[in-house]
């Protein structure tokens, strides 16, 4: 959800600039289901248009409508959402509606943490009632200990409190710089994903060549520099060399990726993993779980683009600790 913050943020700077109002709805509890869950938020603007959305699109329209007070006096409020008669949802949402305004320091900090991969906290106080009126809003605190709100209102503490951690962006590390390494940047990208690409001294590849990636550089697996390769980033290389693959597992021995993705026949698996052993000896159990190889699901993919978009689903699925099977076979509720 970072990432849907992120772009939040972005345009309410932009509004900001233009003189433009804006509103930030939050979901804050839920009785039953839903599409989406608490914590989700959109950005609601003074002319109309809307950024991010707390349901399927069925909700957003009808949000904006009830917003229109707080554009107009200022104070924040707690509207409810009834999916039960509209949506074929069993769940009735719980959304904040306050003022938000964001300042250039709270800009600055913002930013830094993204910069510095640092999970941050937000806490919204509500009152878990019909629409009414009250000293709700949001705080944000951020590890170096700054706290910011989105409006000069007042906030009461000791209504209820929804809190979220959000973690750093997910970071996707790719090593290789072919057609198929391309389409899996842009695909994650999408995702909002931040995404590194390492290609080959031998062919480097310029930025403009992965639209959306954050950096590309052209280095060797024992030359490069590796940072912030931790439990919130994935790791897939896409070298079609085998003796290349198997530096790279050497090199990533020294960090903590939560996944390893290797393009690849599923028959050189075996050999990768025993020259691996011939050359670290020490390579523990839980380094080898990391490994997928061949990287992906099962789902039939043949194009670059299919491709891609099963590395993807793996990635996902190891992240959230899921189990892949259909949807069809849940009798009850999607998510825990």
């Amino acid at each position: 959800m970072t990432h849907e913050f992120k772009e939040i943020i972005q345009r309410a700077v932009l509004n900001q600039q233009h003189g433009i109002q804006n509103v930030l709805a939050t979901v804050v509890d839920l009785d039953g289901s839903s599409y989406r869950k608490p914590g989700v938020r959109m950005l609601l603007s003074s002319d109309g248009k809307m950024v991010g959305a707390v349901s399927g699109g069925c909700v957003e329209k009808e949000v904006l409508r009830r917003a229109q007070s707080v554009f107009k006096d200022g104070k924040s409020k707690i509207i409810t959402y009834d999916g039960r008669y509209r949506l074929g949802c069993e769940g009735i949402l719980y959304i904040l509606l306050e003022p938000f305004v964001v300042s250039e320091d709270f800009i600055i900090t913002f930013s830094n943490s993204l910069e510095k991969r640092e999970a941050f906290k937000i806490d919204s106080y509500y009152q878990k009632k019909g629409e009414c009126f009250g000293n709700f809003g949001s705080v944000i605190q951020f590890k170096n200990g700054k706290t910011s709100t989105f409006s000069e209102n007042k906030i009461d503490k000791n209504n209820s409190v929804f809190s979220q951690k959000l973690n750093p962006l997910f970071k996707l590390l790719i090593i290789g710089g072919e057609h198929d390494a391309v389409k899996l940047s842009t695909q994650a990208t999408q995702l909002g994903w931040e995404v590194d690409i390492v290609t080959s001294v031998k062919d480097p590849k310029q930025l403009s060549d992965f639209p959306n990636a954050k950096s590309v550089i052209a280095q060797t697996p024992e030359m490069i520099e590796l940072s912030d390769v931790n439990e919130h980033t994935a790791v897939v290389i896409m070298n079609h060399n085998f003796t290349y693959d198997l530096r790279w597992l050497v090199k990533l021995q020294e960090q903590n990726p939560i996944y390893i993705g290797i393009l690849g026949a599923a028959k050189r698996r075996e050999k990768l993993l025993n020259e691996l052993f011939d050359f670290t000896p020490e390579v523990t159990d839980e380094f080898l779980e990391k490994i997928h190889t061949p990287a992906g699901l099962n789902i039939g993919a043949e194009t670059p683009e299919e491709i891609a978009l099963s590395i993807l689903a793996e990635i996902l699925s190891v992240i959230r600790k899921k189990e892949v099977f259909s949807l069809k076979k849940i009798t009850g509720r999607i998510h825990s």
